[in-house]
């Protein structure tokens, strides 16, 4: 997962030394339904620049020694769709980004800035509450059940005759 995270923020970075605008970084829901752990989504102003931006992805995660899986849409240059498996580079003109919209169909999705990606994984720190919490709880579950145990016991003692 820190891989991933390492280059998505090397993506991320391509896409802006080529000037992509509108950048925005989506980190998929597991629950979702989702087929990847990220989607980086910019806007290109022309299809020049469109085409500019995933060479340039390409060649920084290439350097990275990441190859994509596939590339659609680059001749295009409407929406170039880079699939990297564990994340999505979509790069679209400004007219396609409107009207695919999916930072609409994916709302479900945590928006993350590339700061966020730098830091250490939400779902981590969030598991580490959890575990907290849970363990919490059955500490005084397991309590409140040796209490009740001892009330039990005390009840079916016989007593003794006077």
């Amino acid at each position: 997962m820190k891989e991933t995270r390492q280059q998505v923020i090397a993506a991320v970075k391509a896409v802006e030394n080529k000037k992509g605008e509108q950048l925005t970084i989506l980190e998929m829901d597991r629950d979702s339904g989702a087929f990847t752990d990220y989607f980086v989504i910019c806007t290109g102003t022309n299809p020049r620049q469109i085409q500019a931006i995933s060479d340039e992805v390409e060649r920084q995660l290439k350097q990275a020694g990441t190859l994509p899986n596939s590339i659609e849409g680059y001749k295009q240059a409407e929406w170039v769709l880079l699939d990297y498996v564990d994340f999505v580079v979509h790069i679209f003109s400004e007219r396609a980004r409107k009207f695919y919209d999916l930072e609409r169909l994916w709302k479900s999705a945590n928006r993350l800035s590339a700061a966020d990606l730098a830091k250490k994984p939400a779902r981590a720190a969030a598991k580490k509450a959890v575990k907290k919490t849970a363990s919490a709880r059955t500490t005084k579950a397991k309590s409140a059940a040796s209490r009740t145990r001892t009330k039990t016991a005390a009840r079916k003692r016989p007593r003794k005759a006077s």
